[in-house]
């Protein structure tokens, strides 16, 4: 009895020990994994290219459910595409082809413009806000807790990675650099930011690139999701 005893009392006062040594790289895991586990949420992204970007991508806006449905909607100037997955299948909607499957739209058009098979390609890579802050969080060294989030350097593979952006195998990024930060209220994950810089060579021409991407988390339970009939058509 006494030993029982004793040994809950060492327990007891060493629970806040072990509280002590988690570190703000467990408490973005953690935040991700709880966001991961809801049932559903939304979330829009916004990018800043800075001022001498030769492309302003808009607005993505974008909803998800547990085991069900995730949407995403681009906007670029005024065209509107969008993106539905489930499991590993996808189809996505442009102006010009309407719903696609995955299939069609990764389908050789003679090699002019096609925004279907961008987000054919999109779909292949896509993470959701939880996945990619976990993702994002494994990338750094370390993150430490400041008055502004949680912040901290991207590793170089880390930054090259965003850099890259989708580009094909021929694409290269010299002096890579990346910081990501977090905001977490409650332990929930609410907010997170990259800014990435760095020269990006495709097809022979040199790129500078300085971009600031921001992800808000928001409605999460009470998220809704329509996915229209010929929509689902293409994801069987």
């Amino acid at each position: 009895m006494k030993k029982n005893l004793l040994l809950s009392l060492v327990l007891f006062a060493a629970g806040p020990l072990f509280a002590a040594d988690a570190t703000p790289k467990d408490d973005v895991a953690g935040a991700a994994a709880a966001l991961a586990s809801q049932k559903n949420y939304s979330w829009h992204t916004t990018v800043d290219a800075g001022s001498n970007a030769r492309f302003r991508p808009g607005p993505t806006d974008g909803k998800t459910q547990k085991d069900g449905y995730t949407v995403v909607t681009l906007n670029f100037g005024d065209n509107v595409t969008q993106l539905v997955m489930q499991g590993t299948n996808a189809a996505m909607k442009t102006g010009d082809n309407g719903w696609q499957s995955a299939a069609e739209a990764l389908e050789d058009n003679g090699g002019g413009p096609n925004p279907g098979m961008f987000l054919a390609r999109m779909a292949q890579n896509f993470k959701t806000p939880a996945a990619e802050a976990a993702a994002l969080a494994g990338q750094t060294a370390s993150l430490t807790a400041t008055t502004n989030g949680i912040a901290g350097s991207l590793t170089e593979d880390g930054a090259k990675g965003l850099l890259m952006f989708r580009r094909g195998g021929n694409a290269t990024v010299t002096n890579p650099k990346g910081t990501v930060t977090f905001w977490l209220a409650d332990g929930k994950l609410v907010k997170y930011q990259t800014h990435v810089s760095g020269t990006v060579s495709f097809n022979g021409n040199d790129r500078d690139v300085d971009r600031t991407t921001t992800t808000e988390i928001k409605d999460v339970g009470a998220t809704t999701i329509e996915v229209p009939d010929d929509a689902k058509k293409k994801l069987e």
